[in-house]
């Protein structure tokens, strides 16, 4: 037997399967236990999505994030 990943928890969910499949097919996953992960990392990333535009960011013009997008020469 493998040695449990420390980062990660098996436990028994009663899922609704119609939700499941409704999930996968927006996230573009197959199993379940990929879709409950790939569902859990996007409610993650919208909040810090949401956190990250409550920061006010006066230095960041469209002029600086042209001069960021910009390809750098090498020197």
């Amino acid at each position: 037997m493998l040695p449990s990943d420390p980062m990660r928890k098996h436990t028994t969910l009663d899922l609704d399967e119609d939700l499941v499949r409704e999930a996968a097919a927006a996230l573009g996953t197959r199993r379940t236990t990929e879709t409950v992960h790939a569902a859990l990392a996007e409610v993650v990333a919208r909040r810090r999505r949401a956190m990250l535009a409550r920061h006010d960011f006066p230095d960041l013009t469209p002029d600086a994030l042209a001069e960021m997008r910009a390809p750098r020469r090498a020197g």
